[in-house]
């Protein structure tokens, strides 16, 4: 048996043997490698793996950091160990829950046992945790992964943690990787850095009755992220977290349970009645608003999260209060194309607020609001102009305008329209039910799998192609739209407590179709181990109007 084998090196384009079972780790020392931020993880053959990893043949490697987001995702992980260990050693009676992000940071609270008497987090408390997280990261506890037998992993996890042993047996895996700490174990999805050494910047405080565990910045992870305060998202959490309780679902392992007992329908039933009552509620808002009834409803959010759909219900609910909405598109303000900014890389740059015809939108809209009938434009995204179709439109005492935009609820858009002329919206899926207690399902895959769904069956594009785009898009979405949601007198959660399972059986032909050798494959292969923790179900009991049926096909709307 030869004792080397060759690798090549993304990273620097070369190739190197090296000697067989050498880690990961190894082999980036022995290269000289020098990456922007400290190395964290790498990709082998495009699959994530952690830096303990032993290379026994042949492989393409590349090394991340904490720079990007795969290397944030690692570093986070491991960071929730650390803070789920530091919380064991100091109330052995409760259990870490990691809930959701928020605030540029995660929101934890404690879970007490049973037989214990619950305790209000304090800021004394809250700093002795810090505290004991910090000595774990100074003695550099190595973190190890194991795989055994299911059985033997749900005995070990038994005393502990009961929703962890219900994910095992859900999964109906033979084996179960986990990861241990020293004394400690858990289980999280993907790869987890070295050791605790490799933590070099965190911190925890107090935020709405729990904590905030705050992050390096994913621009700049020398330094920690702000903290943003999103009080109005916050409630929309707490909002349908108490929804799931009204199923008695707090995670994926109750929500597969009650799948398999023939509870889907009943899900699907309550989570499409609780949108429709948030729909009315939100109209009922527009109708009666004390300053006055609004003559414009700006809806903003970020890619496939819904917001056409939920105009289009929030027409009917309207129309219920004795309302007539028109709908007018923000997309048919766009400037010519030969005025188009352009991004750093010279491309046209279509999300920044300017590709909009500024002037023209906000004299219209000011024309409108005084009583004045406008000529309204239409933009040909064939040649790039715009153009004038003969449509006009005056507002009648009865008319409110809902117009849909990425830029809606920037203030920067409308600055000189007196404030109770409009009524801004942020829609948005926001999770509502994690994997577990330290393993969140994050906002941006569900809205990801969403696209990839929607642009194979009604784009014509591809997953890889879908997939390709994503850091772009996610570009405009965080300098164009999160800075300004809570600008929102309303938010509506467009999540579905079921949608992925839904979504999975669409999915994952789509993804199995991205090559195994490209960048966009390591994307689709954790998605595809995302859905793999989902009960499948079928699609025949969701209501044609469903946010869903925007995605999957056979809404009663026309997109």
């Amino acid at each position: 048996m030869q004792e080397t084998v060759t690798i090549y090196c993304k990273n620097n384009h070369q190739y190197y043997d090296i000697r067989r079972g050498t880690s990961l780790l190894d082999v980036y020392k022995q290269i000289g490698l020098q990456l922007p931020y400290p190395v964290v993880a790498a990709l082998v053959n495009y699959k994530i793996q952690d830096l303990t990893f032993l290379v026994y043949k042949p492989k393409d490697i590349e090394f991340v950091d904490i720079g990007c987001p795969m290397g944030m995702r690692c570093y986070v992980r491991t960071l929730s160990m650390v803070l789920a260990c530091a919380v064991r050693d100091l109330f052995p009676g409760a259990e870490l829950r990691i809930e959701h992000p928020i605030s540029r940071g995660y929101f934890c609270q404690l879970q007490w046992h049973k037989d214990v008497e619950p305790q209000s987090l304090t800021p004394e408390m809250i700093q002795a945790i810090h505290n004991r997280m910090q000595e774990i990261v100074d003695e550099d506890r190595p973190i190890v992964a194991e795989e055994k037998q299911t059985k033997e992993v749900i005995r070990l996890f038994r005393e502990r943690l009961d929703d962890e042993c219900t994910l095992f047996e859900t999964l109906g895996n033979p084996y179960c990787r986990y990861f241990r700490m020293g004394d400690y174990i858990d289980y999280y999805t993907d790869a987890l850095l070295p050791s605790t050494g490799y933590i070099h910047l965190f911190d925890l405080m107090p935020y709405h009755q729990g904590m905030l565990l705050r992050i390096p910045n994913r621009q700049n992870p020398t330094v920690l992220e702000e903290v943003s305060p999103q009080d109005k998202m916050f409630s929309i959490f707490k909002e349908y977290l108490g929804w799931n309780k009204l199923l008695k679902i707090s995670n994926v392992a109750d929500f597969n349970k009650a799948c398999k007992n023939s509870k889907s329908f009943e899900m699907i039933k309550l989570s499409e009645a609780l949108h429709e009552k948030k729909v009315g509620q939100i109209a009922d808002m527009i109708a009666n608003r004390e300053s006055g009834r609004p003559k414009f409803v700006l809806i903003s959010g970020p890619s496939s999260s819904g917001k056409t759909t939920f105009s289009k219900r929030l027409t009917i609910q309207l129309l219920v209060n004795g309302i007539r909405p028109v709908v007018i598109s923000m997309d048919n303000y766009f400037v010519n194309r030969e005025d188009t900014p352009r991004d750093e890389n010279g491309d046209w740059d279509f999300e920044d607020l300017h590709a909009l015809d500024l002037d023209l939108f906000r004299g219209q809209l000011a024309d409108l609001a005084e009583g004045k009938e406008v000529k309204l434009p239409t933009f040909n995204f064939e040649t790039g102009r715009r153009e004038y179709r003969g449509d006009k439109l005056k507002l009648e005492k009865d008319t409110i305008v809902i117009i849909e935009g990425l830029h809606a609820l920037n203030p920067e858009l409308l600055p000189d329209m007196p404030r109770e002329s409009t009524f801004r919206i942020f829609v948005a899926p926001i999770t509502t039910v994690n994997l577990d207690n330290h393993n969140w399902v994050p906002t941006t895959d569900i809205r990801l799998i969403r696209r990839i769904v929607r642009d194979y069956r009604y784009r014509g594009y591809s997953a890889r192609e879908t997939i390709a785009r994503c850091p772009s898009v996610m570009r405009g979405e965080v300098k164009w739209i999160y800075p300004f949601q809570e600008n929102a007198d309303a938010m509506f959660n467009s999540a579905l407590l079921f949608e992925l399972a839904v979504l999975k059986r669409y999915a994952e032909p789509i993804l199995a179709e991205v090559p195994k050798y490209c960048d966009e494959y390591s994307e689709a292969h954790r998605l595809e181990k995302f859905l793999s923790y989902f009960e499948s179900i079928p699609e025949k009991e969701i209501p044609p109007t469903s946010f869903l049926r925007e995605f999957v096909g056979g809404s009663s709307f026309r997109y």
